[in-house]
């Protein structure tokens, strides 16, 4: 029997993908419920499953783009297929690993095992991870077990076939830039379309303009020396400024609602609650998910849903439903060295929040000059739906909560002015 395997609907406005890569050669043996492509709309990308167990038949290229219920591949279900078959491409040939003989040491827990293998440079499919999820077996756990076996001679000998296959480092540099007049033509993607259209269309379609401002690091920087070690362990997510960013967005949209607002047709629609966009970049592009309803949660929720969004960006895993629907958005430009920028407002919304590095400078306290980390930050803003009033205050609201950051436990007042009763 042959199953067509077609391309499923991402959501009602994608009327064509574009096949990103097979995760199978043509005539491979595929498990059911196999991952066997990833696809790329011009809002995210998604995997494509195997429907049934067989041989299956590619019918269009990597990198073709296709409409919504072509047939891409077919899989004949008459190819029986053994059930230990758990990868269709094996990129090397099982070698044989003799264990190290067992010597006598004291006893160390799976949490310092997992701790001192946090960080994995594992190359693994995506079949892998999905397999790993289901099993509940970390990337930091798998690394650990592999590194407490010994490699045989014929590790050794399958490792150095591979080197003298590959070229050395240094002749790839020489080879790939300089000395030669080449070109490369490589078809642009969905998602880098999609973008490179909404970009433009913003500035041809709005009143853009940027207000700046400064905003002085210092007491931030010292809660997250004194306490990180402590929020790590208690919440088990770093403490990061994003949250802090997120969090004073959040009390200052309370204040200026404008900023929250966008424009549909002829209506200016306003939201209750701050559903925050986070422009993450992901290995095929700028994406930006979001963080819904940010303001109900605390420091530890927001970075927990900014951790498990990045990971998918990451991974290529977000969903359509994880990109849209954002009122406001932050971007970090400052991990990349900005200094400072004008960002592009993410359509339909009408502001977006620019963050920058941290560099120290000289500033006047108290009549005094004195060296403090100093972050520039930058509010652009459609000025058809935004007064100068609004995103003015809305900026130096952010810098004031971020300066005194207790202030964001009452509604932007001091403890003092809660007290007071003001």
């Amino acid at each position: 029997m042959i199953v067509e395997i077609k391309v499923p609907s991402p959501g009602e406005s994608i009327t064509e993908v574009q096949i990103a890569s097979w995760l199978v050669e043509d005539g491979a043996l595929v498990q059911k419920n196999q991952d066997i492509a990833e696809v790329d709309s011009d809002k995210a990308t998604l995997s494509i499953s195997a429907e049934e167990a067989g041989q299956i038949k590619l019918l269009v290229e990597e990198g073709d783009t296709v409409e919504i219920g072509t047939v891409i591949c077919s899989i004949d279900t008459s190819v029986s297929v053994p059930e230990t078959t758990t990868e269709s491409v094996l990129t090397a040939k099982p070698t044989e690993v003799v264990k190290e003989k067992p010597v006598e040491s004291k006893p160390v827990s799976k949490e310092k095992v997992i701790e001192e293998a946090t960080e994995s440079e594992m190359h693994l499919s995506p079949l892998a991870r999905k397999l790993m999820k289901e099993k509940n077996i970390s990337e930091a756990e798998i690394t650990a077990f592999y590194k407490s076996l010994r490699l045989g001679v014929k590790d050794v000998d399958f490792y150095a076939q591979s080197k003298q296959n590959q070229p050395l480092a240094s002749d790839q540099s020489e080879s790939s830039w300089g000395g030669t007049r080449n070109q490369e033509a490589k078809k642009m993607s969905l998602l880098r379309k999609k973008l490179a259209q909404r970009l433009v269309s913003v500035k041809n379609e709005t009143a853009m303009l940027t207000t700046f401002n400064e905003v002085n690091m210092t007491p931030i920087m010292e809660i997250r020396k004194k306490y990180k070690e402590q929020f790590k362990e208690l919440h088990g997510v770093g403490l990061g400024f994003m949250s802090f960013f997120t969090k004073a967005v959040t009390e200052a949209l309370r204040e200026f609602p404008q900023v929250n607002a966008m424009i549909d047709g002829d209506e200016i629609v306003t939201y209750d609650y701050a559903d925050i966009s986070v422009a993450v970049s992901s290995p095929k592009g700028l994406v930006v998910p979001v963080v819904r309803n940010a303001e109900t949660l605390s420091l530890a929720g927001i970075e927990q849903a900014i951790k498990d969004l990045a990971v998918k960006a990451r991974n290529g895993k977000l969903s359509i439903e994880e990109m849209t629907g954002g009122t406001f958005t932050i971007t970090n430009g400052g991990v990349f060295g900005s200094m400072l920028s004008t960002p592009i407002i993410n359509p339909p919304q009408s502001a977006i929040l620019g963050m920058h590095n941290i560099v120290e400078r000289p500033i006047a306290v108290n009549g005094k000059v004195e060296i403090h980390p100093i972050m520039y930050v930058a509010l652009s803003y459609d000025h058809r739906i935004i007064d100068g009033k609004d995103s003015v205050g809305f900026l130096v609201k952010v810098k004031e909560l971020l300066e005194n950051p207790e202030r964001m436990l009452f509604a932007g007042i001091s403890p003092i002015e809660k007290l007071l009763g003001f």
